[in-house]
């Protein structure tokens, strides 16, 4: 049997979409753009987002009309009760892990699975996909905070963890399989807990683990990086300089109307504690514009915000209602143009951010690890999150390379290799 998968959406939603395929590859099913099996990993977190999962679907049914088509994730689970796709097998946000099944039972009946996710377990996965330098372990799913604008917490559940012992025996299977960088990742990561075990304690017993030489969060709410967390951070190299924790505003007045669990004040006294400890840390983040009632006088704010707190690079959204969330029943919605000229402005500000960071760096000598070959370039990232580009031998791949940074060739940093250790 041929696949073909399609992702929308998140990091978690990839990591589940390369789960699927592990288990339909270790059952002799192969990769092909000719496939007897389409799989849509949908996403909802916007309108847009549907109307993509929509459009996809519709087109993979046109272009393969012979295969099975196979339609998943937190559309389906939104949309649950008023479903209106022309699929054969339906899965939601659980259950994801009986892909095989699921295909191998279909016949001409369609078959519909999508469980109501307020009581779900956490559903065990785990990847043997060992031919990559960077290894994902989901460790955690669903969401509490409830901010307006976000449907998430609906489609996804409640807050639920994978047991410690099994992240950590994963951990060991990956690193055993060459992987030097392990990132955690999950819906609402930080707030990972496992009976009285807590991420910091999760974190103090990975960066424990020998062979292990990077550990990376995928993304980390401001109210979750405590003084625990804060202490790993101080006293192991191997826990990443880079972290990626979302603001969302720079507007005290906006925080509250999205319903954020922090203010100004908190964000900024949490990031210059942690740049105290780690002053060469590189901070990325999130920032929503165009909610619903910003004012031009918010939206400076925002930019000031953005500039004191020192982020290195901004992924940056423009608001969209999300039908079912507080926000989407908001007065004072926000032209699209006027959304569109604040997103142009923070893209902007943004890759100043990130230009001056790189060439803070120039001439300096720091530590990679290549990921990919091309054209006689080792490509791949440092610690802080860096791309490095350097000529080198394919040889080098997944080592510890030192290199020398010479110039910024955006999104590249130009380096040559100074010393590398292939023993590791």
């Amino acid at each position: 049997m041929k696949y073909k998968i399609i992702t929308l959406g998140c990091k978690v939603n990839e990591y589940e979409s390369e789960v699927m395929e592990n288990l339909l590859e270790n059952h002799g099913y192969i990769k092909s753009d000719n496939p007897n099996v389409c799989i849509v990993n949908t996403c909802t977190v916007t309108n847009t987002a549907d109307s993509k999962s929509r459009k996809m679907i519709r087109s993979l049914r046109r272009k393969y009309p012979n295969a099975i088509l196979v339609v998943a994730g937190c559309m389906i689970q939104n949309k649950r009760d008023k479903l209106d796709i022309n699929a054969d097998i339906i899965i939601g946000n659980k259950h994801k892990t009986e892909i095989v099944n699921y295909i191998e039972d279909f016949r001409d009946e369609k078959i519909y699975v999508v469980e109501d996710m307020d009581d779900a377990d956490f559903e065990d996965m785990s990847l043997n996909n060992f031919d990559l330098t960077r290894a994902y372990i989901k460790i955690e799913d669903g969401c509490d905070n409830y901010c307006s604008y976000c449907i998430i917490p609906y489609v996804r559940g409640h807050v639920r963890s994978k047991k410690h012992e099994k992240v950590l025996e994963e951990a060991k299977s990956l690193i055993r399989n060459g992987h030097k960088e392990i990132v955690l990742t999950g819906i609402h990561t930080g707030h990972y807990h496992d009976g009285n075990y807590s991420f910091a304690d999760l974190l103090k017993d990975l960066v424990k683990l020998d062979g292990l030489k990077r550990l990376r969060i995928s993304s980390i709410e401001i109210t979750e990086i405590n003084d625990e967390v804060l202490d790993v951070i101080k006293n192991n190299d191997v826990l990443v300089n880079h972290m990626h924790i979302p603001l969302q505003s720079g507007s005290d007045e906006i925080l509250k109307q999205m319903n954020r669990k922090y203010d100004k004040k908190y964000f900024i006294n949490k990031i210059q504690k942690l740049k105290k400890i780690k002053p060469d840390m590189n901070v990325t983040t999130d920032v929503i514009v165009g909610f619903p009632g910003e004012t031009n006088e918010q939206f400076e704010e925002c930019i000031e915000t953005i500039k004191k707190i020192g982020f290195t690079k901004l992924h940056v959204f423009p608001y969209s209602d999300r039908e079912g969330t507080k926000a989407s029943y908001m007065p004072n919605k926000i032209d699209g143009i006027i959304k569109k000229n604040r997103v142009k402005k923070l893209l902007e500000l943004s890759k100043g951010l990130e230009m001056e960071y790189m060439s803070k760096h120039i001439g300096k000598e720091i530590v990679f690890i290549p990921e990919v070959y091309e054209n006689g370039y080792l490509i791949g990232h440092t610690s802080n999150y860096l791309l490095i580009k350097a000529k080198g031998d394919k040889l080098f791949l997944t080592k510890e390379v030192t290199v020398k940074i010479s110039k910024v060739e955006y999104p590249y940093l130009i380096s040559d290799i100074k010393d590398f250790v292939l023993n590791r």
